[in-house]
């Protein structure tokens, strides 16, 4: 029997790096699935990831381990603040994971291997019918997840707080309500103005190139190549095996420059704040980003805070311009940086600019909580998405895959718990932003278009890490402050009335602003 602190320690770490070497093999055959594998592997590659998710969810909810957990939990005063950390972040996870029976999680696993594949097939042709019968079996294991926990208000609500841990659909509800009327006021505003010319993004614009730009963007933003990679797949991600082996996926579109660009910046937020986490927290509770919303908050902070700035321009425009003379030989700086941050009602998210882009994350979490609550049925989805689109952004999709199709989230894993981490994310990235310029060094090194400053505070302020602190208590401790839409619409405002010639006006709806000092939203 364990019983010295010691021990129990040794015997939690022993367990979780054999927790986290087949959550890297889960990740590597997903990886290889998404990227490289033959689409008839597809059946093989179900089976096998349904069998490595018996056995990884066999070991997080091993009798052992809950023996050790509860030993720790006895002892727990006696312990330094890192093994708390450790112990708290391990203990969610033992009692998450031991909700669900392990024939539900390799059931889950195989379908959700199968559905990506179809989803891959299916978009290319936006057959909608096709994917029907997989989007209707997610959303009965989405449910059937979300029974697991009864005491749950809303089916989405253990979707959400496994992505977020803390957040609640009935907590994200008054944030969603005061970001909607400002950025429908703000997005009316400007495209009442004229439209910054843009014509120049579309080209020809070969592949080679775009990755050896976007490439050499990333490297000189803090992404270390020796740790990671980069590939191409359906729908761009970033995944982590360990602290050295961080990968970054694209998508290139060789008429479109901006598309791979601005996704590779993206992704590689995502990873630098992995490869950024403390390497000794490696196969350990702690080794991963504490939550959806803070990585979203990294990547969304580098793609668009970051790089859609004037000053990041100047540094990197001369790049773009030796890689593409001809498209970019007579372009001016103003208006190139013009054109990147055009706002435009779109269809597609992921080519969404900052202003509109929360309305499409809003549609989707309104859309999956009326799947799940029976509301809405699988079938009703695509003139449900239209009927949101014309309402909130006043455009319709005419197919399919520019609809319910575009997002890879429903269609490789469960609904209801994705989606609100971007909004999250980019709340938390201007609360971030605005923290890191109170840094005078900081500040100057953005101005004059050098990045490293930046990096190096949010690896000591938030990278470092890992899953030490919960999102709520890391967002503090690096800001001094809670949850709040201030600081994301305090950024809009400074950044787009100007941008388009508006006054104070275009927010006209967004409410009345919070006392200073006094948190707003979720405590």
């Amino acid at each position: 029997m364990i019983s010295s602190q010691k021990e129990l320690l040794a015997s939690l770490r022993a367990a979780w790096r054999e927790i986290s070497d087949l959550e890297s093999t889960l990740a590597i055959l997903d990886w290889d699935q998404s990227t490289y594998m033959p689409p008839k592997g597809a059946p093989q590659r179900g089976r096998q990831m349904a069998f490595l998710g018996r056995l990884l969810h066999e070991r997080r909810t091993s009798p052992a381990l809950g023996e050790c957990l509860a030993g720790l939990r006895r002892v727990e005063e006696q312990l330094a603040p890192e093994e708390r950390a450790m112990l708290r972040a391990a203990t969610r996870d033992y009692e998450r994971a031991i909700r669900l029976p392990s024939d539900f999680v390799a059931e889950s696993k195989e379908h959700f291997a199968a559905s990506y594949v179809a989803w891959t097939e299916a978009k290319a042709r936006s057959d909608f019918e096709a994917l029907r019968p997989y989007l209707e079996k997610t959303v009965e294991l989405s449910r059937r997840f979300s029974d697991y926990y009864p005491e749950s208000a809303a089916f989405a609500d253990p979707l959400i707080d496994e992505a977020d841990p803390g957040m609640s659909h009935a907590k994200l509800l008054p944030l969603f309500e005061r970001l909607r009327p400002a950025l429908r006021n703000l997005s009316a505003a400007i495209q009442r103005r004229p439209a910054p010319g843009d014509a120049f993004l579309q080209g020809d614009f070969p592949m080679p190139q775009q990755r050896s730009l976007g490439e050499s963007i990333v490297r000189a933003l803090g992404y270390d190549f020796e740790r990671g990679r980069q590939d191409e797949t359906h729908h761009p991600f970033m995944t982590r095996f360990s602290s050295q082996d961080v990968r970054i996926t694209t998508r290139f579109d060789e008429r479109n420059l901006t598309q791979a660009l601005f996704s590779t910046i993206h992704e590689a937020g995502h990873a630098m704040y992995e490869q950024g986490i403390a390497e000794e927290y490696d196969a350990t509770p702690l080794g991963r980003g504490t939550s959806s919303g803070v990585h979203e908050s990294q990547s969304r902070l580098w793609e668009n805070m970051v790089g859609r700035s004037l000053p990041f321009w100047r540094a990197f425009y001369p790049k773009v311009q030796a890689y593409f003379p001809a498209a970019f030989g007579e372009v001016v700086l103003e208006d190139f940086h013009r054109a990147v941050n055009k706002v435009a009602s779109s269809l597609i998210r992921t080519d969404a600019d900052e202003v509109t882009y929360n309305l499409h994350v809003m549609i989707r979490f309104e859309l999956a909580s009326r799947l799940l609550s029976g509301d809405l049925r699988a079938a009703e989805l695509p003139e449900a998405w239209a009927e949101a689109y014309g309402r909130d952004l006043g455009v319709r999709p005419a197919d399919a895959r520019e609809g319910c199709l575009q997002d890879v989230h429903w269609f490789a894993g469960p609904i209801g718990g994705a989606f609100q981490s971007y909004t999250l994310g980019n709340m938390m990235a201007a609360q971030f932003f605005e923290a890191a310029q109170r840094e005078g060094a900081v500040a100057e090194a953005l101005a004059a278009g050098e990045f490293g400053p930046l990096h190096a505070w949010l690896k000591t302020q938030v990278y470092r890490f890992g899953a030490t602190y919960e999102p709520e208590e890391l967002l503090k401790r690096a800001t001094g402050t809670s949850l709040s839409t201030e600081p994301f619409l305090r950024y809009l405002r400074d950044k787009y009335l100007p941008l388009y010639g508006l006054d104070e006006s275009a927010f006209a709806g967004a409410g009345p602003t919070p006392e200073a000092g006094k948190p707003e939203g979720p405590p």
